[in-house]
Order: C-alpha cells, then structure tokens, then sequence
C-alpha cells in the first residue's frame, strides 16, 4: 500500500519511457514501468506512453492486448493518459506516408501529416488551452516540449447529454492541431510531458491529483 496514487505505465516495448516514470513520481505518484494485467487494470491511473511510427506502436500495443486494458477501463471509468503517440493511436486512424493503419478508436479521426514548412516539428511550443481545463490549471502561457511529424487536425466528435463536452486543447506548427485532450477518464498530450520541464511536471500533478485513490 502506497499514499501516492498509483500510476502504471504501460511496458509494452515503446523506446525509452523511464523518463516518464521519473516525471510521474517527481509529480507525486508511485509510478511502476509494467506489462502486468492486473496491475495495469487496477491501477489508480494508467500511462500509455508511444515513440516512433502509429503503426508499429499500435502494433506493438495490440501484442501486449494493450488495447484491451485501455478499452476495459475506460468502461469502468478509470483514467487514461496517452503521451505523443500514445495519443495519437487512440483516433481511428493514422496515415502515414500514404498508408492507412486502423488506430484503437477511442475517438473519431484520423491522425495526418502536418502541413508544415518544416517536420518533424521538433521543441517548444505554446498551447491554447480549452476553457474549463484541469490539465493546464495554472498553466496558462507555459511552453512545452513536442517531437513529432503527424496530429489529429480536427476533431468530430459529437458528445449529447448527459455527457460533458470534451476540453479541447491547440496548438500550432503550419496548421493548428490538437495539442491536448480531455474527455472523460481518458486524456491525452502529443506533446511530452516528462521532457517539458517544470510546466510538464505540474500538468503531469493536476492530472494525478485527479485520480480516485484505490489504495494498492
């Protein structure tokens, strides 16, 4: 048992992410590198993190029934936060270089090249964080840190009541594209957070103040 909020991070062979780990417990978790489904499941809140191409991390996810994990708590109401390409494999789709790989589809859309002079787009940025956002709370004007070449440009989908409309946040390299997003228990950054300095440490702390304690 733990007083810090369990975080797992899912181990499922995406590059490095011991740096997200050391993120997540200088924000205040007991944060665990993991691919074991227990935990994964019970976890008080669960890191998906994703470098390098959709394809071969959605690949890579499926292998570990990583995608399974992710769908089951998400029905139970249990948070998820996907980093970079952990972000972008939660959309329908991702197209690169002309080939289309079905995605998880938690969200409608597809995930595309940005249209930029440029790419990857590669350092700091600024954001524009949707009204109401528990992420970016206190946050305003903080630059963060992103390395990639491909984002969700648009969002369709379309939320009735009783369910609270998702906070949406931009940015902007040659096109705006969804820099953030919160939609229920699930949320997401294309940008990383364990390489943003203090300003992703605190985000990384609103999100983990939010998670319901299970005590493990």
């Amino acid at each position: 048992m733990t007083d810090r909020p369990v975080v797992a991070v899912l181990d499922y062979g995406s590059g490095n992410v011991h740096s997200a780990v050391k993120a997540l417990v200088a924000a205040g978790a007991d944060a665990r590198l993991t691919s074991d489904r227990a935990l994964v499941q019970d976890a008080d809140g669960l890191v998906v993190p994703g470098v390098g191409a959709f394809e071969a991390v959605v690949t890579a996810l499926r292998a570990q029934r990583g995608d399974e994990l992710i769908g089951r708590r998400l029905a139970g109401g249990r948070p998820v936060l996907g980093i970079c390409v952990g972000m972008q494999v939660l959309f329908e789709r991702g197209v690169e270089r002309g080939a289309g790989t079905p995605g998880l589809g938690e969200w409608p859309g597809s995930v595309t090249e940005l249209d930029a002079p440029v790419l990857p787009h590669m350092g700091w940025n600024t954001v524009r964080a949707g009204e109401g956002s528990t992420l970016f709370r206190g946050l305003e004007g903080e630059r963060f840190y992103f390395v990639h070449s491909y984002a969700a440009q648009h969002w369709t989908m379309q939320t009735q009541r009783p369910f609270a409309e998702p906070v949406l946040t931009w940015s902007e390299h040659g096109v705006p594209f969804l820099a953030a997003v919160e939609n229920g228990p699930l949320s997401a950054t294309q940008f990383h957070p364990e390489k943003s300095g203090e300003a992703g440490i605190r985000l990384l702390a609103n999100w983990i103040d939010g998670l319901p304690k299970t005590n493990l």
